[in-house]
């Protein structure tokens, strides 16, 4: 386990990659005996001296919950992440590249909780209670650590690679369709890029949000009312450039869509 001030060293050097814009090298190969919770208390400190900074927290993002996330990244189990309100752009928004690094987009839902959710014995049935609705989403996803390489552990004290999202679409109570069979169609510059459906992740989206909720509370951690959870992408990673635009057709749940200058 690292020690208190490494961590903080390692979350502050994140946290400037963030800002610049830049990417920083591998942490394993820096910090060879660091740990899956040794990188979750990375990211808690991270997240939490973006609170102390004045970013507004305002959801949870769950990664690598596909067959085709894990296969395109190598790594095989899932993750998680902070979104701030600055992360979040309205459906149809023009977003500057620069922002990010190494910028790559997904095709997701989110599910808007209507209730907390507390683990560590939260269902599928629990989540599908809680949620006020699903709404399409894509996230961005920016990596400030070196890509090649990268592991389990990296990834997660990089915020699970999580840049932003953008939500669109057409929201929708659950009972109103059967999230499992939810498809979408990825365009990059009007041609299919990716394609997929969200039994994907885990069987059923929601399974990825109960997750989620117990996975936090081995953190002493909660899901509260109101908060947006990306529940995983159904897609493998497409890389977008300055001057791409995007959009992803969900057929009844409508489009969601952006462009990149």
């Amino acid at each position: 386990m690292l020690d208190d001030a490494t961590i903080t060293t390692i979350a502050d050097e994140l946290a400037h990659a963030e800002a610049e814009r830049t990417t920083v090298p591998l942490l394993t190969a820096r910090y060879p005996g660091m740990t899956v919770e040794d990188s979750y208390a990375v990211q808690n400190t991270w997240r939490r001296r973006g609170i102390e900074a004045g970013r507004r927290p305002v959801g949870r993002k769950i990664g690598l919950t596909s067959k085709v996330m894990q296969a395109a990244t190598g790594i095989t189990e899932p993750d998680y992440g902070a979104i701030f309100a600055d992360m979040v752009f309205d459906n149809g928004s023009v977003i500057e590249h620069s922002r990010f690094s190494n910028v790559r987009i997904e095709v997701e839902l989110a599910f808007v909780l209507r209730e907390g959710l507390k683990g560590p014995d939260v269902t599928v049935f629990d989540v599908l209670r809680a949620t006020e609705y699903v709404v399409p989403a894509l996230e961005i996803l920016s990596s400030r650590i070196e890509m090649a390489g990268r592991t389990i552990v990296d990834t997660i004290s990089d915020n699970a690679a999580m840049g932003g999202m953008v939500y669109g679409g057409n929201p929708v109570a659950i009972g109103e369709t059967d999230l499992r069979w939810v498809s979408a169609l990825l365009y990059r510059n009007e041609a299919i890029e990716e394609s997929g459906v969200a039994a994907a992740v885990l069987n059923h989206p929601a399974t990825g949000v109960a997750w989620l909720a117990n996975k936090l509370a081995q953190h002493d951690d909660a899901l509260e009312p109101g908060e947006i959870i990306l529940a995983g992408s159904f897609t493998r990673p497409v890389w977008v450039e300055p001057g791409d635009t995007v959009l992803a057709d969900y057929r009844e749940l409508g489009t969601v869509s952006c462009r990149f200058v």
